[in-house]
């Protein structure tokens, strides 16, 4: 028979090689491959690979050694099982098992948890208040699954264990206490650096639950490696960025586990590269090298921006490396949360006091012959001011509308904001209704708290920052009222803070109220957000891109800076020489 070339496998790659014709195809079928080398490309050993070059010899017989063809076969059957296993696990009318937990899953729950038990690996974005932490909670009561490693952010823990206790009480769980890696039979008095495989062996209990923060992950990372069948990331977006400590630490222990899940519903920000980073710790080696992942999916090496986010969901869902469904899609009955915009009044002189240096800041950020630091400088420093000084100026009329809300009969009212003298305002002006804090300057412990005493009772007002109460859990069931009352740039961060309240268990339709001033920096993000028009992104669709901006980007503070310098009848169009002037200055000044 007539063969076209050769195909050998070697150090974890396949290379291919042989006629013109072939590797002019074969460039053509895989748009991850290097390109440059002339007569031969070269390709890693994933699962689809081999089904592609299984396909491909189809067409044009090839030359291979009796073993790499063996292994060809086995990792291309691979990928056949687990097409055949997600199809036939999601098809409509498939039944999965019951999982033996106090509390029974809901169905799409235990599809979950027996999709992740077949497949081994599943990154789980249902949508905000779908119940994720169940369904990881199903592969539990699987002996092949313990002992079982948590990771999670810093103030949730003691939520996480709380959940354990009430769903799986016969599971032993302990949370993790310092970063440095003590005993789990240690006392706190006795709670010194040693080796924890010594103490195992010693015969000190070993915990079926492990629960720590990413913050500690990084010092125990040796101490843990080796010794989890299943871990759970947590808010799995906090493995985008892989040059950090935790995440070399997570790819450690996440390695010699049986089974992986990732926790998120919205598992990216800012670029879509940065999902090759989260899957490669939850399935290491589906998608190639991150070269081979950038070159197919980003246009090009190393590029950071996923081209077409849209299928590249559609394909992670096909693949089954990743699990996507809203509220809607689930058939929960949680109330809506229809936003309402509300205007308020602000008082002018706080904004006021911010105006001259603001302006300066506009037009360094709006002339085009400053230099990029300065204006990177500039836009951060204008942004922070003028949101700042918006969120003091509304703050005496946010505090007024949260207790008129409190006097029509809304008992429990969860109030999001950012800056810490916005709080000290509320904190002030609602103090007989018992505020309590949950932002980023409180320990977990602290936060626990706050959240208890505002779910008992004991306080009426819970203040939250905008980005400090991801996966927080059990708000729905004490209050259906939250205020805006300061705004992030970023919608997704809005429809976390409201999945706090519209989350299974909620029966009161959710009241998402977004206190609005006409000056300031309020009228461009709330244009931004699209709350203006009483609109904002609804639940996200299944096929709806997975890229979440977390961040301002530049054209939002330019055009903030446009309408700060319009509101005040300046000239935006700010002349060069002098807006060039000023970012001399202000580098004189940070030197």
């Amino acid at each position: 028979m007539r063969t076209y070339g050769q195909l050998s496998f070697g150090q974890g790659s396949w290379t291919l090689s042989g006629e013109p014709q072939l590797i002019i195809r074969a460039k053509r079928i895989f748009d991850r491959a290097f390109k440059g080398r002339v007569g031969a490309i070269a390709l890693s050993d994933t699962a689809e690979n081999a089904r592609e070059l299984e396909w491909l010899m189809n067409r044009y017989p090839l030359e291979m050694a009796e073993p790499d063809r063996l292994h060809l076969l086995d990792r291309a059957r691979d990928y056949d099982r687990r097409l055949e296993t997600v199809a036939r696990i999601l098809a409509e009318g498939y039944e999965p098992p019951a999982f033996e937990l106090a509390e029974p899953l809901r169905h799409y729950q235990r599809v979950g948890a027996d999709l992740l038990l077949e497949s081994r690996s599943l990154l789980l974005a249902d949508d905000v208040g779908s119940g994720k932490t169940m369904t990881s909670f199903g592969a539990l009561t699987d002996g092949r699954t313990l002992p079982a490693l948590v990771v999670t952010l810093t103030h949730l823990p003691i939520q996480w264990q709380r959940q354990l206790a009430r769903f799986a009480p016969a599971l032993r769980s302990y949370i993790v206490k310092t970063a440095r890696p003590y005993g789990f039979n240690a006392k706190r008095k006795e709670r010194e650096p040693l080796d924890l495989a010594k103490s195992i062996e010693a015969g000190a209990p070993f915990p079926d639950v492990v629960l720590m923060s990413y913050s500690k992950l990084a010092g125990w990372a040796d101490y843990l490696k080796g010794r989890f069948r299943y871990v759970i990331f947590d808010e799995c977006q906090e493995l985008r960025r892989p040059r950090s400590r935790r995440y070399a630490a997570a790819r450690g222990v996440a390695a010699d586990a049986d089974f992986r899940i990732g926790l998120s519903a919205t598992p990216i920000y800012n670029y879509g590269a940065e999902m090759f980073h989260v899957l490669d710790v939850l399935s290491p080696g589906e998608l190639g090298t991150f070269e081979e992942f950038t070159r197919e999916w980003c246009g090009a090496p190393g590029g950071e921006r996923v081209l077409d986010p849209a299928a590249f969901g559609m394909y992670l869902r096909e693949r089954g490396l990743m699990l996507r469904r809203t509220v809607k899609e689930l058939r929960l009955e949680v109330p809506e949360a229809e936003p309402i915009p509300h205007y308020v009044e602000a008082d002018l002189e706080a904004i006021e006091q911010v105006q001259d240096r603001a302006a300066e800041l506009a037009r360094i950020i709006l002339a085009q012959g400053a230099h990029g630091f300065d204006k990177l400088q500039a836009t951060q420093e204008f942004d922070w001011r003028l949101r700042m000084a918006t969120g003091i100026a509304k703050a005496p009329y946010v505090a007024d509308f949260v207790r008129l809300l409190h006097e029509s009969g809304e008992q429990k009212i969860v109030l999001y904001g950012w800056h810490r003298e916005v709080y000290g305002i509320w904190l002030e002006r609602l103090k007989d209704l018992r505020p309590v804090l949950y932002t980023g300057s409180e320990s977990s412990v602290q936060k626990d708290r706050a959240r208890q005493a505002f779910v008992d009772g004991d306080a009426d007002v819970l203040i939250i920052s905008l980005r400090a109460g991801a996966g927080l859990d059990g708000l729905q069931f004490a209050s259906r009222t939250l205020v805006f009352g300061e705004l992030d740039w970023s919608p997704g961060v809005h429809e976390q803070c409201i999945g706090r309240l519209k989350r299974d268990g909620q029966t009161r339709p959710v009241l998402p109220y977004y206190l609005l001033s006409d000056h300031g920096s309020d009228p461009v993000l709330a244009e931004t957000l699209g709350v203006k028009g009483q609109q904002i992104r609804g639940i996200r669709d299944p096929n709806t891109p997975l890229v979440e901006a977390l961040s301002q980007t530049g054209a939002d503070v330019r055009k903030l800076a446009e309408e700060f310098l319009r509101q005040r009848g300046l000239d935006h169009r700010a002349d060069e020489a002098a807006a060039t002037a000023i970012a001399n200055q202000l580098t004189l000044d940070v030197a």
